[in-house]
């Protein structure tokens, strides 16, 4: 049995989702970061980075939203989360790194100065080219990263509940996702999808 670490409003959603998709067996555990669960001396024995997501299998302990979710779909390949074509998943994992070391970081920027800088003025600078640079982000979505319907067209992969948690940040982050006609329309469907899709499905 699998253990999930988690905590509401973070990238952890990514790899919740997926794990709904394939319909496998897990426990969940809520880290509660109100609490600062995540610095406990119990739960850094588990990641010591203090961080979510965080997967505790048999063979010990997967950190980091990509190898969880590469994780994932290795060892229920049935749900097709992967494609099979190798340039297909290069496409893939190239939107998911995107999303993870650019429009994750420019989000973060909100609330994360104190990690890059000391002075409060240079947080208060960091806050303030959020919306843009999330807009940014989000005109590289559009025009470059859906297909259609899904980030590789028909099919349903690893990159789709991963875009759709990062789009649910723009609307706090200053930015209407109806300015971005695919975008908000991938978002809307992928909120009212289907759970447990299988192989080729699509939805959620």
């Amino acid at each position: 049995m699998m253990t999930f670490h988690y905590a509401p409003g973070t990238i952890s959603a990514v790899s919740t989702i997926a794990l709904y998709v394939i319909c496998c067996g897990f426990d969940s555990k809520l880290v509660n970061f109100q609490r600062f669960e995540q610095k406990s001396p119990a739960y850094l024995s588990i990641d010591p980075k203090g961080r979510v997501p965080t997967l505790v299998i048999a063979h010990g302990t997967i950190t980091e939203t990509s190898a969880i979710l590469d994780y994932i779909a290795a060892m229920f390949s049935e749900a097709g989360l992967v494609p099979k074509d190798p340039f297909e998943a290069a496409q893939m994992r190239s939107v998911m790194t995107y999303l993870a070391s650019t429009m994750h970081v420019n989000h973060a920027y909100k609330m994360r100065g104190p990690r890059c800088a000391d002075r409060t003025e240079s947080w208060d600078d960091m806050r303030a080219k959020v919306s843009e640079t999330m807009a940014d982000s989000a005109t590289f979505v559009e025009t470059h990263a859906l297909e259609w319907p899904f980030v590789l067209g028909e099919r349903i992969s690893l990159a789709d509940p991963y875009l759709y948690v990062v789009g649910t940040w723009l609307e706090g982050d200053g930015v209407s996702v109806a300015d971005f006609p695919k975008f908000a329309t991938f978002q809307a469907m992928m909120a009212t999808g289907h759970r447990c899709a299988g192989p080729g499905k699509t939805g959620f």
